[in-house]
């Protein structure tokens, strides 16, 4: 039946990445709760699969991953991170260079403008790129692509790299609150989702991952340890967010634009390893982890690579910082940095031709 239509198709994919996510478990492969209904959804969306992830599955899921990121944040680890808030600017400088060399290049591979090509490669948030990128006379289309495959590419590269070097962090966190209390944990759960609810009333981006933040941290720094998360609520927040983002894809996805995906591809893997490079020197000069400091670094989501953050026990709450703290910066300079470039370019390539 025609109104049934939406659930059926939600209940598949659901069931399908649930499936996926535990088979990926099975196989021990890096998060697998993310990993598996990623790839098994946007695999078969591009085959034309007509499933997808309700609506409300990417919110749910930020909601749940940045409830647990926040509870890292003990005021032991408040002080540390604040201490290397030198290290996050840095990173944050570097996110912007990485976006406009990764821009420039992808701009040439794939034969577009580099209004497009720059606004498809700065790791910020893929809507909130294909919306500033619109504003600056870009194809909205290529953008939103690019920054999903970019996500794709990194999460399937990243994760699956620093499992195969059997690399871990040298110093893991737990959360402020070790013990599970039912009534704490619904109360904890309706203070951060009115967090969320509050971030996305101000439109501010990735509101559900900050607003959760925004809650989450506060209470464990000030040591009101109303619960912990349970696994099996952290492993369906992966799934979840991770059959959102496989949703993202649609069948016409690889038709008619193999040079644009292997452009996307190469400057994406490009940037991981300029990304990794800075990392391990960052990490060599400010005496810190690598493999923590690289993932800071990575040029990937912020729920996806705290949430690689997590599971592999590489500096929760030192990643987490690098990514959020990254996002502010990337919304708030972007549209000012590439008005001064495009300004710069322009009065450069007049002197050029005179």
């Amino acid at each position: 039946m025609p109104g049934r239509q939406p659930w059926l198709r939600w209940t598949a994919a659901l069931a399908v990445g649930t499936a996926a996510g535990y088979a990926c478990m099975l196989l021990r492969t890096p998060i697998p709760w993310m990993l598996g209904p990623l790839f098994s959804l946007a695999l078969l969306r591009v085959l034309g699969a007509d499933i997808a992830a309700p609506p409300p599955a990417r919110y749910v899921g930020q909601w749940i991953i940045g409830t647990s990121l926040g509870l890292y944040f003990t005021s032991a680890v408040v002080r540390e991170v604040a201490g290397l808030w030198y290290l996050l600017a840095a990173g944050a400088v570097f996110a912007i260079a990485l976006g406009y060399v990764s821009g420039v290049a992808l701009a040439r591979l794939a034969d577009l403008d580099r209004t497009t090509g720059i606004f498809a490669s700065v790791p910020g948030g893929a809507a909130e790129m294909a919306t500033l990128g619109e504003r600056f006379g870009g194809r909205v289309d290529r953008i939103a692509a690019a920054q999903s495959l970019r996500i794709l590419i990194v999460v399937a590269v990243v994760p699956g790299a620093i499992t195969a070097l059997d690399i871990h962090g040298s110093e893991p966190y737990v959360q402020g609150a070790s013990a599970f209390d039912a009534g704490g944990f619904a109360l904890l759960m309706a203070a951060t989702l009115a967090g969320s609810a509050v971030f996305q009333w101000l439109k501010m981006p990735n509101a559900f991952v900050l607003g959760s933040l925004a809650v989450a941290i506060p209470l464990t720094a000030l040591e009101v340890d109303l619960s912990s998360m349970p696994p099996i609520v952290s492993n369906a927040g992966q799934c979840l967010l991770g059959c959102a983002l496989g949703s993202r894809f649609q069948p016409d996805f690889m038709r008619g634009a193999r040079r644009f995906v292997g452009a996307v591809a190469t400057t994406v893997l490009l940037s991981i390893a300029l990304a990794a490079a800075f990392g391990v020197a960052l990490a060599w000069l400010a005496g810190q982890d690598a493999a923590t400091l690289v993932l800071g670094n990575a040029p990937g989501g912020i729920a996806e690579m705290c949430i690689t953050a997590k599971v592999l026990q590489l500096g929760v709450p030192l990643v987490t910082a690098f990514h959020v703290t990254r996002l502010v910066v990337l919304l708030l300079a972007t549209p000012a940095v590439f008005v001064h470039a495009r300004r710069w370019h322009r009065a450069w390539e007049a002197r050029r031709s005179a």
